[in-house]
């Protein structure tokens, strides 16, 4: 089938309709972690007003009084169809998904389902600062297999890591962030095939966090992890949280390929007690409804890719900056600045702008920020400006 990555839309940017007044009004942690004399460019909340379907669906519901308990498949439907339209994708079966409470939470249970305590799993550092956090806070531990200098899966580090992680016969699992965050880098069928062929080689278990692959730049395909040759043994996490900015409205999805339906059909009941069903709704009515502001909002982010790398060349050339293939963060390398291993915290205290450190991110993160760019063009413009200033 034919993939719709992007279609034209009607809808106006997204990105331009809130001010900086308006902005400040929301008390989530973006707008509320730091002084109002900060500009916040760092944590993943979007900079826009919700999509009117999901606005409609939750007010319908909250009119009703429709505010308990979960139930059906419509979330899962819902996502089965936009897989289908978006990636081309019709193996998402709606049988073999479960409702979780969100993307890292389900992230634990499929760990769950595939170690045991002390079992090691392995992550592309630099990656997502929460999957070193719920890995070992869950007793397992966390091996890295850094990514490239090319900011891709180095396939030789993790056939050389998944060697080692299942060494004396242990379980190992490959936690893989699809697209990946910090980098944007979107895993290409030819890479998620030689992965998958290496986790069947070695004996590991993969499960995959797909949350921003509606996020793909213009002209670059997301490939589903479970759709490759091999990858049907995977579990996968999906939801519409990063693309239509729902991150209060919990829930999300775990998927198994054909091979690890026995798997999820382990996961135990009350893990599905979790999800609001508000936010099912929301999310819901954003995969069935919501595409047209999804347009928008990704021709808004090619737009703010290419206006930061004009900034940055413009009035912070020394800063590296490889535009991402997806997700609305940037990583910029910050190294030959001269500010030690964590610029971020000059940005922050001389600047007053508040970007996420690179240390957490784990091996290649010291020297490095990651930049939200989900905001409007003047406030990217106000945050470069910010960071030079820093400097002087």
């Amino acid at each position: 089938m034919t993939r719709i990555p992007h279609e034209t839309s009607a809808e106006p940017n997204p990105f331009r309709a809130l001010t900086l007044d308006r902005l400040r009004c929301r008390t989530s942690m973006k707008w509320r972690t730091y002084a109002d004399d900060v500009l916040p460019l760092w944590v993943a909340e979007m900079d826009v007003p919700l999509a009117e379907p999901i606005v409609r669906a939750v007010t319908d519901a909250l009119a009703l009084g429709d505010t308990g308990y979960p139930a059906g498949t419509g979330y899962a439907e819902a996502l089965a169809g936009f897989a289908d339209k978006r990636w081309g994708w019709g193996g998402l079966a709606v049988e073999r998904t479960a409702i979780v409470p969100d993307v890292m939470l389900g992230v634990v249970e499929m760990l769950k389902l595939v170690t045991g305590p002390g079992d090691p799993v392995v992550v592309n550092s630099p990656v997502y600062p929460p999957f070193h956090q719920f890995v070992e806070h869950m007793d397992r531990q966390v091996v890295e297999a850094p990514l490239g200098v090319d900011l891709r899966i180095d396939l030789d580090t993790l056939d050389a890591t998944f060697r080692r992680a299942v060494a004396g016969g242990r379980r190992a699992a490959f936690l893989l962030c699809s697209p990946h965050n910090p980098t944007g880098t979107v895993h290409t069928a030819a890479e998620l095939s030689a992965v998958a062929a290496l986790a069947d080689r070695h004996g590991v278990r993969v499960v995959a966090d797909e949350i921003h692959a509606p996020l793909t730049a213009d002209g670059v395909d997301f490939v589903p992890y479970l759709s490759v040759p091999g990858g049907g043994s995977g579990l996968s996490l999906m939801s519409a949280s990063k693309a239509w900015n729902l991150a209060g409205l919990k829930a999300a999805l775990a998927v198994a390929g054909p091979a690890a339906a026995a798997d999820l059909a382990r996961l135990p009941e009350e893990v599905s007690h979790g999800p609001s069903h508000l936010g099912v709704i929301a999310h819901t009515a954003a995969l069935r409804d919501g595409t047209g502001w999804l347009d928008a909002l990704l021709a808004g982010l090619d737009d703010n890719r290419r206006l930061l790398a004009d900034l940055l060349a413009e009035h912070l050339p020394a800063i590296t900056y490889r535009p991402g293939e997806a997700t609305y963060l940037a990583w910029l390398d910050c190294r030959a600045l001269g500010l030690d291993e964590d610029p971020a915290d000059v940005f922050l205290h001389r600047g007053r702008v508040a970007l996420n450190s690179g240390i957490p991110f784990g091996t290649g993160g010291a020297g490095h920020v990651r930049l939200n760019l989900a905001t409007s063009p003047e406030l990217i413009t106000e945050g470069v400006r910010r960071m030079a200033a820093a400097l002087d």
